[in-house]
């Protein structure tokens, strides 16, 4: 956002691929594709939805980050539907571990520890999980996912704050456009 003396009304907006959220949410994207289609039946749905899921979480963070440029609200809709679809992944990797009677990690557990001591990189892509995603049993491939989808919420969560404080520091592109003519009509006098 400009200093009140600077003109324009443009405020800068961010690079999708420096978001942690977004990063998380591809790294899902990643996974969830290999997973449905390694271990789940041919001709199931859940592998469309699933996968569908996955990459509406990651686009929504795409789309919501280039219309920061002329709408915060556009912005905080889509970083809310990114949170929405990520949300609807985590049943469905809960719902595959329950229905088989598989453990579902508990947040604090060795192995989920172990799992965002990996993330904590500052850039983070499949790479970093492939030799475990590529060599583990689905159940242990589904708690990684999950593992990564909260934290993929968590950064969507943080965002969705700041995107909310945002607004309210700096209003709406209508507001910023009103106060900058408004300043350049006083400076012309």
């Amino acid at each position: 956002m400009p200093h009140d003396n600077s003109p324009g009304f443009l405020p800068p907006h961010g690079n999708y691929a420096e978001l942690l959220s977004f990063q998380k949410a591809e790294v899902v994207y990643d996974i969830t594709y290999r997973f449905a289609h390694k271990f789940l039946s041919r001709g199931d749905r859940t592998i469309d939805q699933m996968v569908q899921s996955a990459r509406s979480g990651k686009q929504n963070i795409l789309e919501g980050s280039k219309a920061a440029l002329t709408s915060k609200e556009m912005e905080l809709k889509l970083t809310n539907v990114a949170r929405a679809s990520l949300e609807e992944l985590l049943a469905d990797y809960c719902d595959y571990l329950r229905v088989r009677d598989h453990v579902l990690w508990t947040k604090d557990s060795k192995e989920a520890l172990y799992v965002r001591r990996l993330g904590n990189k500052s850039h983070t892509t499949y790479e970093t999980y492939r030799a475990y995603v590529e060599t583990r049993p689905p159940e242990v491939v589904a708690n990684i996912a999950i593992c990564l989808i909260h934290q993929a919420n968590y950064l969507l969560d943080q965002q969705v704050r700041r995107l909310e404080q945002d607004f309210l520091k700096e209003g709406g592109l209508r507001e910023r456009m009103t106060r900058v003519r408004l300043q350049s009509r006083q400076h012309g006098r």
